[in-house]
């Protein structure tokens, strides 16, 4: 698993406080039991590490003498040190989660966090293009070229299925199943779903395969990988974000503009034309549909923009 915090695995130290000896335990079952990835358990570890840093300052060397006050004096000290909402929150749950374990390995009665709630996270309304805007950038590469077509080709596809752009650059020419108008996706934790892709996107996206990709094939090197670089290899995420910047800046859009901003345009743009949240979900891979729902909330500023703009008495 990796190099242990100097406070979670130190057994049979004599004068192990009774934290240090929970805690302990707690990282054995994160470890052993729930088989947590090992970013994540350097993320509980580094939370953790500050809880009880913490702790340690008010003089507390038992999980059981902890109360409710306790936490809130720990939250309000985050909150001192400028951390984020979202931050404080993941903080919050991680401590929730050690205090959970107590109680359900009947080590403690008690869960100090249980009334606490966490800090209001406010609702981060991604950047979005008008379709206007979308159909300027998507005009922007010089199709006369190779590279061009192949930009214009990447434009479309990002726009026409709101793939992230890790699921892009692994696109293969075998997920491709334009006889069905859909590609075939593997998203986050190698999750498949297939996605609809438009009229557009396949017409650019053959030209593409037949005037541009059989020249920057390079024998094994390309393997079925749909977008290559001029090497043949693979394309990164960091040059597909550069491509994008520079068409929107070539578009004269002021505002940033990224690859998740087309994946923001194409759900939102569902949506304002009438599509079933369900359905977005779907398509964009998102496992909960409290995710999707964020764009409800830039449909309805997009209204309230309408209202404001045309209603008589607004």
């Amino acid at each position: 698993m990796g190099k242990i915090s100097r406070f979670s695995i130190q057994s049979g130290q004599a004068g192990m406080s009774g934290l240090d000896r929970v805690l302990r335990q707690y990282f054995d079952f994160l470890r052993l039991e729930k088989g947590v990835t090992l970013h994540t358990f350097h993320s509980y570890q580094f939370d953790l590490a500050k809880y009880r840093t913490f702790l340690t300052a008010q003089e507390i060397q038992s999980a059981q003498k902890v109360t409710e006050e306790h936490i809130g004096d720990f939250l309000k000290e985050l909150t001192k040190k400028n951390l984020s909402p979202r931050s404080i929150s993941r903080i919050l749950s991680t401590v929730r989660g050690f205090h959970r374990f107590l109680v359900g390995e009947g080590i403690h009665d008690d869960d100090p966090t249980e009334n606490i709630e966490s800090p209001k996270r406010s609702k981060f309304l991604p950047g979005v293009l008008s379709v206007a805007e979308v159909d300027l950038v998507l005009k922007q590469p010089d199709t006369r070229q190779q590279l061009g077509l192949r930009d214009r080709a990447i434009l479309e596809v990002l726009y026409a299925t709101g793939v992230r752009v890790s699921e892009l650059t692994n696109l293969k020419q075998s997920d491709l199943m334009f006889d069905s108008d859909l590609i075939l996706v593997f998203g986050k934790g190698s999750k498949e779903r297939l996605v609809p892709i438009g009229a557009s996107a396949v017409d650019w996206v053959t030209r593409y395969q037949r005037e541009v990709r059989i020249h920057l094939a390079k024998g094994g090197k390309s393997q079925d990988v749909l977008f290559l670089n001029f090497r043949g290899g693979r394309l990164s995420r960091a040059a597909i974000r550069d491509m994008v910047a520079k068409y929107a800046r070539a578009a004269g859009i002021k505002k940033e503009v990224h690859p998740h901003t087309f994946r923001h345009s194409f759900a939102t743009h569902l949506l304002e034309g009438g599509a079933d949240l369900r359905a977005v979900q779907e398509m964009l891979g998102h496992v909960d549909i409290s995710t999707t729902q964020i764009y409800t909330h830039i449909d309805r500023e997009y209204l309230k923009e309408v209202h404001r703009t045309f209603h008589p008495r607004a």
